[in-house]
């Protein structure tokens, strides 16, 4: 009976309009592990603003962070949407993204700095304008009203999304960076650095999927989404 069970096909995914918070993580993994070059690519972003961050005070890395981290941190974020949702974007609509970005990420290390949580909810918020902008090549002001559209359309699974990702990139970035720092010739600075590169473009990749959720979403209920 098990054996019959075990191979049996997996059922197919949802469909982005109803798609768990555990099927986007999911769905984050494989799309990892289908670009795995790229990904690494995009984990050098927060891997080396978090090396040129370590020994700053709380009062300088507010500062550093939104001046020189936004734009570096909105690089990677337009990467992980270009990757979840196969746009060609014009360099019109990427000047525009990156734009939208900066603005996006200027806020959010204070809003972190209180709690995590108000800047996840910033991001759940508003932080789908930067894909909006690359994938709709929308302007500047229409990437923030979509991305307030594509917020609500169900904050729930926006949020929680986004929550989740950040718990499994912490969790697995911490243990990480403990097993690397096992070994003798790996310093605290090269053992952080290499988790963040491994692990870091989960939430990019994740972000990038989740507009895919969010704009299927978009004029539906929940009663429709359940049905």
């Amino acid at each position: 009976m098990s054996r019959s069970r075990s191979n049996e096909p997996l059922p197919p995914p949802l469909p982005p309009e109803t798609r768990t918070v555990g099927q986007l993580i999911a769905e984050t993994l494989k799309l990892y592990g289908r670009n795995v070059p790229l990904a690494l690519a995009i984990g050098l972003a927060p891997a080396a603003l978090d090396l040129a961050a370590t020994g700053l005070t709380r009062l300088q890395a507010l500062v550093f962070v939104p001046l020189v981290g936004g734009p570096i941190l909105t690089l990677a974020f337009i990467a992980g949407s270009v990757a979840a949702t196969d746009a060609t974007p014009s360099r019109r609509a990427l000047l525009t993204a990156f734009l939208v970005g900066i603005v996006i990420f200027v806020p959010f290390p204070f809003l972190a700095s209180v709690f995590i949580l108000p800047g996840l909810v910033w991001l759940a918020f508003i932080g789908l304008s930067v894909p909006a902008a690359v994938t709709e090549g929308i302007g500047f002001r229409a990437s923030f009203s979509r991305g307030l559209q594509l917020g609500r359309a169900d904050f729930v699974h926006a949020l929680g999304g986004l929550a989740a990702l950040a718990i499994i990139v912490f969790m697995t970035r911490a243990m990480l960076f403990i097993l690397l720092q096992g070994f003798g010739e790996s310093t605290a600075r090269a053992a952080s650095f290499l988790a963040d590169l491994v692990v870091s473009p989960l939430l990019f990749l994740g972000a990038g999927l989740l507009y895919v959720d969010q704009a299927a979403r978009v004029g539906s209920t929940p009663r429709t989404r359940r049905s």
